[in-house]
C-alpha cells in the first residue's frame, strides 16, 4: 500500500513540473509549483531509518510555501502595475519573480537552505531534488531575463559552490555545493543559448544520477565510510572518485563536456571576464575532489592482511554500472564518434 501512494506523489510530482513548463500563464506555473511541492513533502518523509528526514522535509516546506507566497504575492502586483506606466515597480515585479524562483531552485545568494535539506534526506529523494526539482524553476527562469541580476547570481553560486565544499566530510552536503556551483554554471549558459543550459542540465543529471546510484548501493554518506571500508575492492574505490573527477569536470571525463561547450560559447562572445572567473572557481572544485581522493589513486589505503576473502556484498545494477562507464569514458566515446563522423 505504501509503495502505491509513492507512486501515486511521484506522478504528482511529474505531472506538477509538466504544469509549470507548459503553462502560458504565472497563475497556471504557481499551480504547478505548488502541485510539486506537496506531492514531494510525503516522498521526503518516507524514509524511517534517517532520523533527520523529517527535520529536513519541514525546512523545505517552510522555504518552498515562503517563496510560493512571495511568487503569488508578485503576481498580483504585477498585475496591477503591468499596464501603468511605472517602470520602477515593473522591474522590482521582475527582480522578485527572479528571485523567488532562484530561491526554489537553490541558487546562491539564496541558497542557505539547500546543503541542510540535502543532509537529511536518503540518496533517491536527493537525486530528485538536485535533478527533478530544478526543472520547473529554471525553465520559469528562462522565460525572464534580466543581464546585472543574472551575473550577480552566476559569480556567487559559482563562489559558494567552490569554496563551501572545502571543509565538508559529509558526501551529500558536498554534493549539495557541487549543484550549487553547476547551477551558477547553467545559468552562465542560459544567458547565451537556451540549448546549451538544457544540454548542461541534462549531462548534470546524467553524471548525478551515475553517482548518486553508487553511494546509495553502498550506503555511502560520509567520506571516512570510503576510507574505512577494507572489504570493500580498491578498484570500486578508484570508481566513485573518478566519478566524482567527472561531476567536477576533469578532462578527459564525460563532465568535461558541457563546461567544454559553455567555455567555447563564452570565448565565441568575447566574454573574457566571465570565462576566466567561472573557470577559476571551477578549479577549487577540482581541488577538494583531488584532495579528497589523494590516496585511492596513489592506491595507498590501509587495508587488513588477516581479511582473505572479499564479502563485500556489490549490489550495483547494470545500469548503474552502464551509467558509471559512460560517466568516465563518454567524452572519449563522443570524440571518437565525432571523428568518424
Amino acid at each position: 500500500m505504501k509503495k502505491i501512494s509513492n507512486n501515486i506523489f511521484l506522478i504528482m510530482l511529474i505531472f506538477g513540473t509538466l504544469i509549470t513548463i507548459s503553462s502560458n500563464s504565472w497563475l497556471g506555473a504557481w499551480m504547478g509549483l505548488e502541485i510539486n511541492l506537496l506531492s514531494f513533502i510525503p516522498l521526503m518523509t518516507d524514509s524511517k531509518k534517517n532520523l533527520l528526514a523529517s527535520e529536513s522535509s519541514l525546512k523545505y516546506f517552510l522555504v518552498q510555501a515562503f517563496a510560493s507566497s512571495i511568487l503569488m504575492f508578485t503576481i498580483i502586483m504585477l498585475m496591477f502595475f503591468y499596464n501603468n506606466n511605472l517602470l520602477f515597480f515593473n522591474k522590482f515585479n521582475e527582480i522578485l519573480i527572479l528571485s523567488t524562483l532562484l530561491l526554489k531552485s537553490g541558487a546562491a545568494p539564496f541558497h542557505f537552505w539547500f546543503p541542510e535539506v540535502m543532509e537529511g534526506l536518503s540518496w533517491i529523494n536527493g537525486l530528485i531534488l538536485m535533478t527533478w526539482q530544478k526543472i520547473a524553476p529554471l525553465m520559469l527562469i528562462s522565460y525572464n531575463f534580466m543581464y546585472n541580476f543574472f551575473m550577480i547570481s552566476i559569480i556567487l553560486s559559482m563562489l559558494v559552490g567552490s569554496l563551501g565544499g572545502l571543509n565538508q566530510v559529509s558526501i551529500r552536503k558536498l554534493m549539495a555545493f557541487s549543484s550549487i556551483n553547476h547551477l551558477g554554471w547553467m545559468l552562465l549558459a542560459m544567458m547565451n543559448n537556451e540549448m546549451l543550459w538544457l544540454t548542461y542540465f541534462f549531462m548534470y543529471c546524467f553524471l548525478s544520477i551515475s553517482i548518486g546510484l553508487m553511494f546509495n548501493n553502498f550506503k555511502l554518506f560520509y567520506f571516512n565510510q570510503i576510507f574505512n571500508l577494507s572489504i570493500m575492492n580498491p578498484i570500486l574505490k578508484l570508481l566513485i572518485f573518478l566519478n566524482l573527477l567527472s561531476l567536477g569536470g576533469l578532462p578527459p571525463f564525460l563532465g568535461f563536456l558541457p563546461k567544454w561547450l559553455v567555455i567555447q560559447n563564452l570565448t565565441n562572445m568575447g566574454q573574457l571576464f566571465m570565462l576566466t572567473i567561472s573557470v577559476c572557481l571551477t578549479l577549487i572544485t577540482l581541488y577538494f575532489y583531488l584532495r579528497l581522493s589523494y590516496s585511492i589513486f596513489m592506491l595507498n589505503f590501509q587495508k587488513n592482511s588477516w581479511m582473505l576473502k572479499n564479502n563485500f556484498n556489490i549490489k550495483m545494477t547494470s545500469i548503474s554500472l552502464i551509467f558509471n562507464f559512460i560517466s568516465i569514458g563518454g567524452l572519449v566515446m563522443i570524440s571518437m564518434i565525432y571523428m568518424i563522423m
